[in-house]
């Protein structure tokens, strides 16, 4: 055997001492994990990241290599619920876990899953609050509001105001929204904004807003400035009154619009205007056969035959 021979035969010889010495590598549940989610072997990778977790590697790192692979599959809840368990340990994970809901978020509306991409999105913001929505601020806003939960939609349609020209059917519904929650002051802003920028053909839809929500507030200033026993508010509430009748709906609360507005101008010593909308109401109610026409005409007969008095009255009120 040749000198280089032996010294080759020497080099394999301690090549493979120095191999049989080397200890081999764990064949972990996590690098099984790992190696099975690098080949896209997905429900594999999650099998093993969760046996991992149940033989006790619940660090952040394991945790969120299970909340990232339940979202990959696509599985909205567990992939929060690790992710939360994970930013308990380590805040950085929330921001990691924010990214991937929000992602699922898109696909869903892009699917038309709105419930999903609620789902997802709420789950975001729990991980993240005032996290940036984007263009899901409007269709989670929608998902509340269609499902009747006001509270929730108005926060994000006012982020939708301040972020974006607003079109009309988005005050309408803002408009809505605060009028559900019964904050009618809001709500007439918005319905009056609508009606100013819709397209003619569609303004109407306003009105019965706009009436109803002037109606109401009208009826809590009269009912606060009789508490008040004096004539604040007053101006206020026939200018509500006022606009509940120019725009003529809702039908039914137009004889009592008349008839309160006969009640404030009479306080306020408008006679000649209380009698004209006292008037007004028994034309309006049942033919003239109604209660509210009786008390109405009973008002009118009142300032009518009661002018002669005025002079002895300590107020301005027409009766």
């Amino acid at each position: 055997m040749t000198r280089r021979s032996n010294l080759a035969f020497l080099l394999l010889v301690l090549l493979g001492w120095a191999g049989a010495c080397t200890p081999p590598v764990e064949d972990t549940a996590i690098r099984r994990g790992d190696r099975a989610f690098a080949a896209d072997s997905l429900d594999e990778a999650l099998a093993e990241y969760q046996l991992a977790v149940r033989q006790g590697e619940d660090s952040p790192e394991v945790l969120a290599r299970v909340a990232h692979t339940f979202a990959r599959l696509g599985r909205v809840d567990p992939a929060a619920e690790f992710y939360r368990l994970a930013a308990e340990s380590d805040e950085s994970y929330a921001d990691q876990g924010a990214a991937d809901l929000m992602h699922l978020a898109r696909e869903a509306q892009e699917g038309n899953d709105r419930f999903r991409m609620a789902t997802a999105v709420v789950q975001a913001l729990e991980l993240r609050p005032g996290l940036g929505l984007g263009d899901l601020a409007l269709p989670l806003a929608r998902h509340f509001f269609r499902n009747g939960e006001y509270g929730r939609a108005l926060p994000l349609y006012r982020r939708v105001l301040v972020a974006a020209d607003t079109a009309p059917r988005i005050l309408f519904e803002v408009g809505q929204a605060y009028e559900e929650t019964g904050d009618c002051r809001q709500a007439l802003l918005f319905f009056e904004r609508f009606r100013d920028e819709a397209p003619r053909d569609q303004r109407s839809e306003a009105d019965w807003h706009i009436g109803t929500c002037g109606f109401e507030i009208a009826r809590g200033l009269l009912a606060r400035s009789e508490r008040a026993g004096g004539g604040a508010d007053l101006d206020e509430a026939l200018r509500m009154i006022d606009r509940t009748i120019a725009v003529g709906v809702p039908r039914p609360l137009q004889a009592q619009a008349w008839f309160h507005r006969g009640e404030i101008l009479a306080t306020l010593g408008d006679c000649a205007g209380a009698m004209d909308a006292f008037d007004q109401v028994a034309s309006l109610e049942l033919g003239g056969a109604g209660a509210l026409a009786s008390q109405a005409r009973a008002r009118y007969d009142a300032i009518l035959f009661g002018r002669g008095l005025s002079s002895l009255r300590s107020s301005n009120r027409c009766y």
